[in-house]
C-alpha cells in the first residue's frame, strides 16, 4: 500500500476510530493511539471555542463541548494551524436537532465566523475618500472594490446582532425587550482591530452588489429594491466613513 493510503487510512483511524490498514490498525489497537485521538479531538473543541465564543457564552460549556465534538469528528482540519478551523459550523448547527429551539444560533455562528475572517483577511490600503467624491460629483459611475477585512451579513428574521453584540462584549447585555425583527451587521477592521456596526438589508444589498462588480448606480438600484426608503447617499457615506472599501474604478 502507497503511502499516500498509509495516510488516508491513518487519518481515518483518528477520525474514525477504524482503519483497513494492518499497520494502522495495530496503532488503533493501542490505548496510546486512544490518548492521541483525544488529543487531537480537544484541539479541535479547543479550537471552536476560541472561534465561536459567543456561541459558546449562549450555549454553554457542556452543550458547546458536545457540539463541537460532533463537528470535529465530521470536519478534519484543513490546515495544521487552526486559527481558522470551523468554516462549516454554522451550517452545522443549523443542522443538529438540539439546536432546533435555539433558531438564532446559526446566524450568531456566522457572525462569529465574519470576525475571524476579517481579522484574518489580507491588508488592504484604506479607500481615498476625496477621490471619491470627486468623482461622483463629476457624475462618474465609478465600481467600489470592498475592503478585503469587510464582511457583512443580513438576517431578515432573527435578531442575530443584537444577540450577537450582547455575548461578544464582556459587559454585553441585551435589551430588557429585544425586538424579534431581521437585523444586519457591517464588521470592518480599522488599525488592525476588528469592529463591527450594525447594517441594514439596504446596505447589506449595496455590498453584496459591490462585491459582484456593478457600479455605484446599479449597487444602489439593488439597494432600493430591498429598501424602497433607504437614503441612499446617507448609507453609502456611512459605508465610506466606516472603511468598507478600499479603492474604486
Amino acid at each position: 500500500m502507497s503511502g499516500s493510503n498509509y495516510y488516508d487510512q491513518f487519518l481515518q483511524a483518528v477520525w474514525h476510530g477504524e482503519s483497513a490498514h494492518p499497520l494502522v490498525a495495530s496503532l488503533l489497537a493501542q490505548p496510546a493511539f486512544a490518548v492521541y485521538r483525544n488529543t487531537v479531538f480537544k484541539g479541535c473543541v479547543d479550537a471552536l471555542a476560541a472561534n465561536y465564543p459567543a456561541v459558546l457564552r449562549l450555549v454553554g460549556e457542556e452543550w458547546f463541548h458536545g457540539a463541537a465534538l460532533a463537528y470535529a469528528r465530521a470536519h478534519a482540519p484543513d490546515d495544521a494551524c487552526l486559527i481558522a478551523y470551523g468554516r462549516a459550523f454554522p451550517d452545522f448547527l443549523a443542522g443538529l436537532d438540539t439546536a432546533r429551539d435555539l433558531p438564532y444560533l446559526p446566524g450568531v455562528a456566522a457572525l462569529d465566523r465574519c470576525w475571524s475572517e476579517s481579522y484574518l483577511a489580507a491588508d488592504d490600503p484604506a479607500l481615498d475618500a476625496a477621490a471619491l467624491h470627486a468623482a461622483l460629483t463629476q457624475g462618474q459611475d465609478v465600481r467600489l472594490v470592498p475592503h478585503a477585512a469587510a464582511r457583512w451579513r443580513w438576517e431578515p428574521a432573527q435578531p442575530c446582532y443584537s444577540i450577537w453584540d450582547a455575548n461578544r462584549r464582556p459587559d454585553g447585555a441585551l435589551a430588557p425587550e429585544l425586538e424579534w425583527r431581521g437585523e444586519g451587521a457591517l464588521l470592518i477592521r480599522p488599525d488592525g482591530q476588528v469592529r463591527w456596526q450594525p447594517a441594514n438589508a439596504g446596505a447589506c444589498r449595496f455590498l453584496d452588489a459591490c462585491r459582484a462588480g456593478m457600479s455605484v448606480a446599479e449597487a444602489a438600484a439593488a439597494a432600493l429594491a430591498k429598501e424602497p426608503e433607504l437614503d441612499v447617499a446617507a448609507m453609502l457615506g456611512g459605508l465610506v466613513q466606516a472603511g468598507a472599501f478600499t479603492s474604486f474604478h
